[in-house]
């Protein structure tokens, strides 16, 4: 019982991690190397502990495009869990690990493949 409490707990404040980077990305962030329309948030992973967070991420775009959101990303980290400690109400704010999530474009790829085996 008391992990299943936990883990919903858990899985509501990675909601929020996401819905809460997603507008500091958008409407803070003044990095030119991010291309804010093609970049997203497809989820975040928090430890039960919450001293870390995997924030993965969806570049549309070039290996090398994608490459640089990261690093700006990662350049943010600071700046990013600054923001987050000030609309959280969470005792600890989670260090940020950012990761990208290539798996909207493996969905891409595979309708790609399906509708080329229906023609």
């Amino acid at each position: 019982m008391v992990t299943l409490m936990a883990s919903h707990r858990i899985e509501k404040i990675n909601v929020q991690i996401q819905r809460e980077l997603s507008l500091i990305i958008q409407q803070k962030m003044k990095d030119n190397r991010l291309n804010k329309d093609t970049l997203s948030i497809t989820h975040v992973k928090t430890t039960p502990d919450l001293k870390m967070a995997t924030v993965y991420i969806s570049v549309f775009g070039t290996t090398k495009e994608k490459e640089v959101a990261l690093d700006a990303l990662d350049y943010a980290k600071g700046f990013l869990r600054s923001c987050l400690g000030k609309v959280m109400k969470t005792h600890m704010i989670p260090a940020l690990t950012f990761k990208l999530d290539d798996s909207i474009e493996y969905g891409m790829h595979i309708d790609e493949i399906l509708a080329g085996l229906k023609k």
